[in-house]
């Protein structure tokens, strides 16, 4: 009976955790990233991402922002996401 019990908790929490995923929208988890970074920005990588080098070799200008939340940067190859860049106040 105690296990009946545990089993029909543990499925209610499961329905519940379903139900609250959908009720998100994609929208809504993609909002931090508008306008995060603008073109001509200059943007510094994390020490971790570029290890050994000094900030101002770390440091590189926002060539292109795309839809996605990630840049493109001048003079180096790729699409990059927030998260590889030094905090942006």
């Amino acid at each position: 009976m105690c296990s009946l019990l545990i089993a029909c908790v543990v499925l209610y929490i499961r329905m519940f955790k379903r139900k609250n995923r959908k009720t998100r929208s994609p929208q809504d988890e993609r909002a931090p990233l508008n306008g995060w970074a603008k073109q001509g920005m200059k943007l510094t990588f994390r020490a971790e991402v570029m290890p050994g080098r000094e900030p101002d070799e770390r440091t590189f200008t926002v060539a292109r922002v795309l839809e996605n939340g990630r840049v493109e940067l001048a003079g180096l190859v790729g699409q990059h996401s927030m998260t590889e860049f030094e905090h942006v106040p």
